[in-house]
């Protein structure tokens, strides 16, 4: 949600000031942000579902924001436009990101999850931390060692919520940003696979809003994966780079119905970061020209849903700027969920150019 400052904060680059480069670049970012929350809340009364029950319930192709059905074992009574956890997680990173100068202290990131999903128990959401971030947190809290609490963390929860860092990071050096990839993910989600997928998306973004081509954001993602499994705890797993690729060839040229149809059974739509990553991707890829459609694929597939929606909004919107989403689609996500996604965009971008944040 937009909001008229009298006083530009010392820590946000002004917009109406800002040189054609920066303004371009500040759109990208606002863009990744809008695409994340928009791709989000389309797949929110997806989730879990399987596509069949996708298509029964609202048809082969979202056309909108929907609101979850009545019995939606995770997000019933969510309105239309309400985002999930993908979202909520990423402003965390991000409000963690800025408050630390782009450092992610692991005590912190820690405390700001346990009383995230406190403050969605005390609203009678069931939609809390997922496996690998509340196993992780569990051993941290019993006085785990915060370097191995997360050595077991496979699923996509540091894949969905990286594109704060992403946006904060440049990408000219791939070693530096999945190194900052890993710090802010090594509290849940140390492991080879889970970076692997998190440097892919926080790559693609970066260069996306550097306003590279999607080959070249590709390409650069799959480099930033390779670099990702070589960090963390080995775990078994298919490997997230070369799964991108295939995905992407696999719906190359393939019109929405088919993609959408296809991609559940031979890539997946699971927690898992080698299914929904190369998921998203693969939706990105093939309608980066259309980001609005991009999102209602990628949330029509089923299964994390949300959080390929996500990760695909995150892509698309740092490709192609904010303006590629409609109005009424980034008007909606700021009402129904009371967020100011513009100055965040901005304060990220203040990081990425090398200030250090400033009390307002």
């Amino acid at each position: 949600m937009e909001h008229a400052h009298d006083d530009v904060p010392s820590n946000t680059i002004p917009i109406d000031s800002a040189s054609k480069g920066v303004t371009d670049e500040l759109s990208r970012a606002r863009g990744a942000l809008y695409g994340l929350a928009i791709g989000d809340a389309l797949g929110m009364p997806t989730q879990m579902m399987s596509r069949d029950e996708v298509v029964s319930v609202f048809g082969p192709l979202l056309v909108d924001f929907e609101p979850a059905p009545s019995d939606h074992p995770i997000a019933e009574g969510m309105l239309a436009g309400r985002i999930t956890d993908d979202t909520e997680q990423a402003i965390l990173l991000a409000a963690q990101l800025i408050e630390g100068n782009g450092e992610v202290d692991i005590h912190h990131w820690a405390n700001a999850l346990i009383a995230w999903e406190e403050a969605m128990k005390a609203k009678g959401s069931l939609d809390l931390l997922g496996p690998s971030t509340k196993r992780a947190i569990s051993a941290l809290v019993a006085g785990g060692d915060p370097e191995e609490v997360g050595s077991r963390g496979d699923t996509n929860g540091a894949a969905m919520r990286i594109t704060p860092v992403g946006i904060a990071v440049k990408s000219a050096d791939l070693n530096e940003l999945v190194a900052n990839v890993a710090q802010a993910s090594r509290l849940t989600h140390n492991t080879n696979v889970a970076l692997a997928g998190a440097a892919a998306v926080a790559a693609a973004v970066s260069e996306g809003i550097d306003g590279s081509s999607m080959e070249v954001m590709i390409n650069r993602a799959c480099d930033a994966a390779v670099l990702g499994s070589r960090r963390g705890h080995w775990i078994a797993g298919a490997d997230v780079a070369l799964r991108i690729r295939w995905a992407i060839d696999l719906v190359h040229g393939l019109n929405a119905e088919t993609v959408v149809n296809l991609l559940p059974i031979l890539v997946g739509t699971s927690l898992a970061t080698w299914e929904s990553v190369p998921a998203a991707f693969a939706v990105a890829s093939a309608f980066s020209d259309e980001p609005w459609l991009a999102c209602r694929v990628a949330a029509s597939l089923g299964g994390d849903s949300d959080t390929i929606a996500a990760m695909t909004g995150a892509i698309v919107g740092a490709f192609g700027g904010v303006d590629v989403f409609p109005t009424i689609a980034r008007e909606t996500v700021s009402r129904v969920n009371d967020l100011d996604l513009d100055e965040m965009a901005q304060q990220l971008l203040f990081l990425r150019n090398g200030h250090e944040q400033t009390a307002a």
